[in-house]
């Protein structure tokens, strides 16, 4: 794989984790906000996996950054 076909592939996957960041965020937002101001228990866990899976897609990027290493 040359290195323009990797630093297209790691864009990609650096746009699908925004894209992934971004809903964890609203989804944690709105749990937060059920959990806290309507008192709805089940809320705590979905913010909980909405931060944990933000975390997770954060730490696949900076893998695949390592793995690929385009710049030697």
């Amino acid at each position: 794989m040359s290195d323009a076909d990797q630093i297209a592939l790691l864009r990609k996957r650096l746009t699908r984790m925004i894209a992934v960041v971004a809903v964890c965020a609203l989804v944690a937002a709105g749990a937060i906000v059920g959990y806290l101001s309507f008192h709805i228990a089940w809320m705590g866990a979905l913010f909980a996996v909405a931060t944990l899976t933000g975390f997770g897609a954060q730490i696949w990027l900076v893998v695949s950054f390592a793995r690929a290493r385009p710049w030697g």
